[in-house]
């Protein structure tokens, strides 16, 4: 009999491949995208492999390890003389601090320049042969100012006087920050005073054995002590080992996709078990016929179970393949563009497991579904339609568990809010409180599961009132979505759990981004920076000078002075700064002449408060003195003494990293002398160009001026913006597969639904309905499930996006991206909606004849 059973289901799902199609879409989505990030890394995997190594191809043999035990020159000199041998270069990498117009530091790397063993390739000029020359980067030539016959000073912790330096080339290399120079080893060991290198890499002569040159450099290797031989490696081994550090570094970005890609599964799984109970309540006079005949609960159920299972393999082989294909489409696209990307190969254990995971999750999700329906009267048999309604409510028992996981869920959420640290936390470890805000989601979005459709109605009764407004199509909607709160609450808490991950990712990356501005503001208020040497003041022609130019704005000198002391007013008595230092320094700079410093934080008072009598403070001089807006204090310096007002309390430092801002009339007081140590500018132009020409006006400004240097603030401010933008790029990138199946779940109940009612479509269009008005109101259906799942969404997404901010213990504001969240919930609404547009036109093109002699 159950093989009977089996066969019957099985022939039902052959005759109708559509449903099998809907109920496996979720699962097929799942599957194609667990794939794809299987060939995603593979791809990036060999790609890294292939481009991160630093070691040139024609390196046969490397001696020592930058990170290891380092390689003399003396044995450089040795190695160069042994047979076989045809070429070795040193490595090693120092620091340059340029004097003159030039200013800022420069990164020297040993490399011969031209040859097989070549990182550096000369494209202007020529290579350095001769003691005090150098090659720079095309960017740092740029950047610099530093051209072909450019010359400048430059000092190292190992020199004691600065050095002539002659630029003889500009370079090519895939190292270029701006700031790279190369020469070769002699040039760049005498300039760093050492006699040490990095690693050696060798290139052998052709037909020359390397065995035997292995051989004897072991022999010149042994002449060095144990402790300190460097080892002795193949230029393959270093490659590999090289790429394989590269992509060990790519290892928490694929965990963190691993995990996004997991809640993903998890939504399809939801979806699949809820059309697989519209599925089979749309069956149930054949199932309670199957029961009338002698089947039982048990052989049903099992047949149910294995029609889930068969739908996972075929969503699950649909998918894998689908994801080959683009897998492999892919690479051969982008190298049309002239992107060098690796193709991936055909991970066929990966890929079964991706099949067998997707049966197993179909066949997890179609079990709570089958054991119900399989409980079906036979009695049920008798019915006029094959479809039975749904169940309005949820049992005592779900109601229960409903309200023990949202208890559950409270509690941990509410033990975090009793600890969270304060604006200077000790010894904080913000991980156990993140691991309690993780449980606690996870059992709130169980609750929000178990109590969906008792959550639903007040909800739709909230969000449909402007749709009953509409007249009877938006109350019929509304009254579809209503009627059955069971399919309506397991599809939209899938679109809830999409909405709340990218609610916190939105709510999250927007408060770090303010963070990170007002990080920004203390320690890259400007473009540029230049200064003094310590002691030494700015000449006056030079601020002048850089006022005169049109390519920089906003030019802010500003004076230094250390030794500061700090006391309450009256007490004589210094002030714990909160450090081992008694003392600290100040600054005159005008914040109101830098649009960053608007970004600041404040603790207390007002920034604007800052004039004659009245100081800024940073916050490390007042954590242990209580001190806040309004309070007065004493400023002390060797003979000098002024009292004044606190204005303004910042969480940390000042701009550019002071305790204390001042007026200049009181610095004054403080005896600091007329000059300023430094000066602040932005660049008028935007962009990269913008800020090339800023660079270059500020070195003819400062020309002919020694002691200068000059900083690229702003490139510290790209790169931290540049992060950000890229870790919520891919967080909502990651966040979004969750969405996506949300959608297709929609799309997928919209197109049962449309089934299962097709003698009430009828019944609609035969009083009047017309069919736009048949496509809105079903439409308008879809895109509830979107408006029900995005406030849900909403109302747990920016709670728990909070409180994870205030427990990372880093002083992140709580900010709340009114326009982003908006542009969120519109976006989602539109999307289930039209999800639900195809299924309601396909139901609008039924006549109203054909639909009132269906059965369902």
């Amino acid at each position: 009999m159950s093989a009977t059973v089996l066969r019957t289901q099985l022939r039902g799902v052959t005759r109708r491949p559509s449903r099998l199609l809907l109920t496996g879409l979720a699962v097929l989505v799942a599957s194609f995208v667990v794939f794809a990030a299987v060939l995603a890394q593979q791809i990036t995997a060999r790609t890294v492999e292939s481009t991160a190594s630093g070691t040139p191809a024609a390196t046969d043999l490397v001696v020592g390890d930058p990170e290891g035990k380092p390689v003399g020159t003396d044995l450089l000199g040795r190695i160069r003389e042994l047979p076989g041998v045809a070429e070795a270069t040193g490595r090693i990498d120092i620091g340059l601090g340029l004097g003159g117009s030039s200013g800022g530091y420069l990164e020297l790397h040993a490399d011969p320049g031209f040859g097989p063993l070549a990182r550096a390739r000369i494209v202007r000029g020529g290579y350095p042969d001769a003691d005090g020359e150098i090659a720079v980067t095309v960017r740092t030539a740029e950047r610099m100012g530093l051209d072909v016959g450019t010359v400048t000073s430059a000092a190292t912790g190992a020199q004691t006087a600065p050095v002539r330096l002659t630029v003889t080339g500009v370079v090519d290399s895939d190292a270029d920050g701006g700031q790279d120079a190369y020469a070769t080893d002699p040039v760049v060991t005498a300039l760093g005073g050492t006699a040490q290198l990095g690693q050696v890499d060798l290139r052998l002569t052709p037909g020359a054995s390397p065995t035997a040159v292995r051989a004897q450099l072991a022999g010149v290797l042994a002449a060095v002590a144990e402790p300190e031989r460097p080892v002795l490696r193949t230029g393959a081994e270093v490659r590999t080992a090289e790429a394989q550090r590269a992509v060990a570094r790519l290892g928490p970005v694929f965990a963190l996709i691993g995990m996004f890609i997991s809640i993903a599964v998890a939504a399809a799984a939801l979806v699949a078990t809820s059309t697989f109970r519209i599925v089979f309540a749309q069956r149930m006079r054949q199932l309670a016929l199957l029961r009338a005949i002698g089947a039982g609960r048990g052989r049903l159920a099992g047949a149910l179970a294995v029609e889930g299972a068969l739908t996972g393999l075929v969503a699950g082989t649909v998918g894998v393949a689908l994801a080959l294909v683009l897998g492999h489409a892919l690479p051969v696209v982008l190298r049309a563009f002239g992107l060098t990307v690796s193709s991936p190969g055909f991970p066929l254990v990966p890929a079964l497991a991706v099949v067998a995971g997707a049966a197993l999750v179909t066949l997890v999700a179609v079990l709570a579904p089958a054991f119900g329906a399989a409980r079906v009267a036979p009695l049920e048999a008798l019915r006029a339609a094959s479809t039975t309604a749904g169940r309005r409510d949820i049992g005592p028992a779900r109601l229960v568990g409903g309200l023990l996981l949202a208890a559950g869920a409270a509690l941990p959420a509410g033990l975090v809010v009793t600890r969270l640290p304060g604006p200077q936390p000790e010894n904080y470890d913000p991980q156990t409180p993140l691991l309690m805000i993780v449980i606690s989601g996870a059992l709130a979005f169980f609750a929000l599961v178990a109590l969906g459709p008792v959550l639903v109605r007040p909800v739709l009764w909230l969000v449909g009132w402007p749709l009953r407004r509409l007249g009877p199509i938006g109350r019929l909607a509304v009254g579809g979505i209503g009627g059955a709160p069971r399919r309506a609450a397991a599809v939209s808490v899938v679109v809830a759990l999409g909405v709340t991950l990218i609610a916190g990712v939105l709510v999250g990356g927007s408060s770090m981004r303010v963070l990170g501005e007002r990080e920004l503001a203390v320690t890259a208020p400007a473009d540029f920076e230049v200064t003094a040497g310590h002691g030494s003041t700015l000449p006056a022609n030079v601020v002048e000078a850089v006022r005169g130019r049109g390519e920089i704005g906003n030019v802010t000198p500003y004076r230094r002075l250390d030794g500061l002391s700090l006391s309450r007013a009256g007490s004589g008595d210094p002030a714990p700064t909160g450090g081992d230092e008694s003392t600290f320094d100040a600054t005159d700079l005008d914040l109101a002449a830098l649009p960053a410093v608007r970004k600041l934080d404040v603790r207390s008072g007002r920034v604007a408060d800052l004039g004659p009598g009245a100081v800024i403070l940073g916050g490390p001089v007042t954590w242990d003195t209580g001190l806040r807006a309004g309070d007065r204090i004493t400023l002390t310096r060797e003979q000098h003494r002024i009292d004044v007002r606190v204005a303004a309390v910042l969480p940390g430092a000042t701009p550019l990293m002071s305790g204390v801002v001042l007026d200049p009339a009181d610095l004054d007081r403080l005896g600091a002398p007329a000059g300023h140590s430094g000066l602040l500018a932005d660049a008028t132009g935007s962009g990269e160009d913008g800020r090339t020409a800023g660079q270059k006006a500020l070195r003819q400004a400062t020309q002919g001026t020694a002691g200068l240097a000059l900083t690229v603030l702003a490139d510290k401010r790209d790169e931290v913006n540049g992060l950000i933008d890229t870790l919520l790029g891919i967080a909502i990138g990651l966040v979004g597969l969750t969405v996506l199946i949300a959608v297709v779940g929609v799309g997928a109940t919209t197109a049962l639904s449309v089934v299962e009612r097709v003698r009430e479509s009828g019944l609609l269009r035969a009083v009047g309905l017309s069919r736009g008005g048949l496509r809105f109101m079903l439409t308008t259906e879809a895109g509830l499930y979107g408006l029900i799942g995005a406030t849900l969404g909403l109302l747990l997404g920016v709670p728990y996006a909070w409180l994870s901010i205030e427990a990372l213990g880093a002083n992140a504001p709580l900010r709340f991206p009114a326009l982003p969240l908006a542009g969120l919930f519109l976006a989602l609404v539109a999307l289930t909606a039209l999800a639900g547009l195809l299924p309601a036109r396909r139901a609008s093109r039924v006549s109203p004849v054909t639909a009132l002699g269906t059965d369902t």
